[in-house]
């Protein structure tokens, strides 16, 4: 396995990589739900490379941009079974300081993360097409879990004509169901037991789907008091949208639909979703 922290040092060790190209973006602290990603991609792809790059563009002012999870060292011993380059570039080589262009997704970027984290998307859209451009991949891992992020990029690519695959992948999640991500680091005692509670929220909506409830208002009342039972939980949104426009459904569910939920936990913000078919 071969680090390379420059574009240049990137683009040189790209030649000599035998085609196909399986390419997995993270911001490191990896899990079980990263590593999925990479074995998905050697499994598909002759070459495999990894980004390690905490995007500075998609953190907000008063989010948790200084204090995300960074262990480098356990990183590229988790990566080393399965991966060919892992690609780790500085802040400023990605964003130098005469830095000045942006890729911004429309209309299913207005609303869930896009509305509660203003600017969010234009930091991962660009920083993703950067990636894209810098790597040039065969296919390109996403996780289900950030649905929203995943549906952006695909936008993005097939809008941009860009010549890669975006490959979509199941949401993997710890024994008791909380999704994995590299945020739930933050979550200590009696924190982490309550966190479950996304993960029971959507088990409702899918429960109460499968007994042919088909009213979308009703389902996320149900799903709204069964997180307000916690007091340490503080919900951002619970939604129920079409699954390609991400928008919000009021009376009559037409599946396929998302249902994605934002709650914090403390201060821990975490985001789940499932699919209702």
């Amino acid at each position: 396995m071969k680090v390379v922290e420059t574009i240049a040092e990137m683009r040189q060790a790209r030649k000599e990589l035998e085609e196909t190209i399986g390419f997995v973006p993270t911001m490191g602290a990896l899990h079980e739900g990263h590593l999925s990603l990479v074995r998905r991609a050697r499994e598909e792809n002759a070459s495999v490379v990894v980004s390690i790059f905490v995007n500075p563009t998609q953190f907000g002012p008063k989010e948790d941009f200084k204090s995300y999870p960074r262990d480098t060292k356990r990183d590229l011993e988790m990566l080393e079974p399965d991966t060919d380059i892992v690609f780790m570039p500085s802040g400023a080589e990605m964003y130098p300081d005469n830095y000045d262009s942006w890729v911004e997704v429309g209309t299913i970027t207005e609303n869930l993360e896009g509305a509660s984290r203003p600017g969010h998307f234009r930091g991962v859209s660009t920083v993703v097409a950067k990636l894209f451009n810098i790597v040039q991949p065969t296919k390109a891992y996403f996780g289900q879990k950030d649905a929203q992020q995943l549906l952006v990029i695909k936008k993005m690519a097939a809008d941009l004509d860009m010549n890669l695959e975006v490959v979509t992948c199941p949401t993997i999640r710890e024994p008791d169901g909380l999704a994995m991500s590299s945020r739930n680091t933050y979550l200590k005692g009696q924190h982490r037991q309550v966190a479950t509670v996304l993960y029971r929220a959507l088990n409702l909506a899918e429960k109460r789907w499968d007994q042919e409830e088909t009213d979308a208002g009703a389902i996320r009342l149900e799903m709204t008091e069964l997180i307000k039972m916690e007091p340490l939980a503080k919900i951002d949104y619970v939604s129920i949208a079409d699954v390609e426009t991400l928008k919000e459904m009021h009376h009559k569910i037409k599946p396929p639909v998302l249902v994605s939920l934002a709650v914090k936990i403390g201060k821990t913000r975490l985001i789940d979703n499932t699919v209702l078919e």
